[in-house]
């Protein structure tokens, strides 16, 4: 089974403390106002990521990354199964960025039991992504349950202490 994507990239913040190779895959159904990344609301767009060009994906970063990550693709249950199953039989994990609501019980259970990571929301300018304290989104350790946003916070520990100094 496959699905269209973009060029894969590496990234460095979708995934705390994970060197991760992200897959955008286009046909997005949420369609965000605001949405940075419109192309992806289009299924045609992109090039096919058949079972086969992810193993080469994934063999090229090899022992480069951790983690796999994909923008979506939800809506591809069979497909995007396929792909994590192969990222897990590589030693990597894996995590799934979508706009649907925060929380697991609206991510297939079929989906979610190969995650380690995940982040539900959609994105809302007026409430900020995951680096905002008043986010919609959530990230989660699927494994654990945790949510992790506050990893996504820069100067966490600090922000209430900057804020008092600036009154101060």
């Amino acid at each position: 089974m496959e699905f269209n994507c973009l060029v894969p990239t590496i990234v460095f913040q979708e995934v705390p403390d994970e060197i991760s190779l992200c897959f955008s895959i286009t046909g997005c159904k949420v369609a965000c106002k605001g949405c940075h990344s419109t192309e992806l609301w289009n299924e045609n767009y992109g090039t096919s990521l058949t079972n086969k060009s992810f193993i080469t994906w994934l063999k090229k970063y090899q022992h480069l990354i951790s983690c796999v990550v994909f923008f979506g693709g939800e809506w591809q249950a069979n497909a995007l199964i396929e792909k994590l199953l192969i990222a897990k039989n590589f030693g990597l994990k894996t995590c799934l960025y979508s706009g649907q609501e925060s929380g697991e019980k609206h991510i297939d259970i079929q989906i979610s039991q190969h995650l380690d990571f995940l982040k539900t929301g959609a994105w809302q300018a007026k409430l900020g992504g995951l680096e905002s304290p008043i986010t919609n989104q959530v990230f989660r350790n699927v494994q654990t349950g945790e949510r992790l946003n506050h990893l996504f916070i820069k100067n966490h520990d600090n922000l209430s202490k900057g804020i008092h100094n600036v009154a101060a």
